[in-house]
């Protein structure tokens, strides 16, 4: 019988939306209730220092009504850590952030003793903690030691690479120009990419960590995760189910994903 990993659902785009025009909808929450009758397994949504997308009432509301488990992403900014301890959703996700960036970037960088404090602090209020990390054995490491309970594996560079491979990306506007590469070199590099990331899935589900995954993620590229990363029972996406969303609706584009994540 196929193994189906989990759906992390990422609502933070339907929250782009609602702030493009600083009015009231569409609002995250109604997304919690179709995802439920979806069957998917997890609501996930970042609470970003500048407050681009979500809002602290959204998770508020949000973690009060989901009857699903809820991972909130976050910095370690002392004043979003001190509302999540108050709110304790079931799962926090540590990552990095820059207010100049589009969306994050890379993984944690996990020497800070600030990551170490903040993940005792959850500890302690029992909430599931997990480290977005770049794929690097040091990261995995020092997760585990400082008693995270999850990683979750970066694949933005991944995607970049697919995307840069096996789509048109590099004749618009968005061209990924340090990805101006033959395409012998992107597949070398593309296989380079799911090595460490499955190298990775593997120390981390030897040492006992949850493994996790999500940045990037589409429907063409999502595939070669599932079917090349071994022990991941976590992908979080968001920004590719949203955009199908708009032309779809929102249940048939999560339905649409969920048929990929069979193993």
């Amino acid at each position: 019988m196929a193994k189906k990993i989990a759906l992390g659902l990422n609502i933070d785009h339907i929250a782009t939306l609602r702030e493009a025009r600083k009015i009231n909808y569409p609002d995250p929450l109604e997304a919690v209730f179709i995802a439920k009758n979806c069957g998917v397994e997890q609501i996930t949504l970042h609470l970003r220092e500048d407050r681009r997308h979500i809002q602290d009432d959204d998770v508020e509301r949000v973690v009060a009504s989901s009857n699903i488990p809820v991972n909130v992403e976050c910095s370690c900014d002392e004043q979003i850590v001190d509302i999540l301890c108050e709110l304790k959703p079931y799962k926090v996700t540590l990552v990095p952030e820059h207010r100049e960036e589009l969306t994050t970037e890379g993984g944690l960088n996990m020497r800070s003793k600030k990551i170490k404090e903040i993940i005792e602090e959850f500890n302690a209020r029992k909430i599931y903690i997990a480290t977005f990390i770049d794929p690097e054995l040091e990261a995995i490491e020092l997760s585990k030691q400082y008693g995270a309970s999850g990683i979750e594996l970066h694949t933005g560079n991944y995607s970049n690479i697919y995307q840069a491979l096996y789509s048109n990306i590099e004749r618009t506007h968005n061209a990924i120009n340090y990805l101006t590469l033959t395409h012998e070199e992107l597949h070398e590099k593309l296989q380079d990419s799911i090595h460490s990331l499955s190298s990775c899935a593997k120390i981390a589900n030897e040492l006992g960590l949850g493994v996790f995954a999500g940045h990037g993620l589409n429907y063409q590229n999502v595939r070669n995760i599932v079917e090349n990363v071994p022990y991941l029972s976590e992908l979080n996406i968001g920004h590719s189910i949203i955009s199908r969303a708009v032309i779809v609706g929102l249940e048939r584009a999560i339905k649409d994903m969920q048929s990929l994540l069979y193993v």
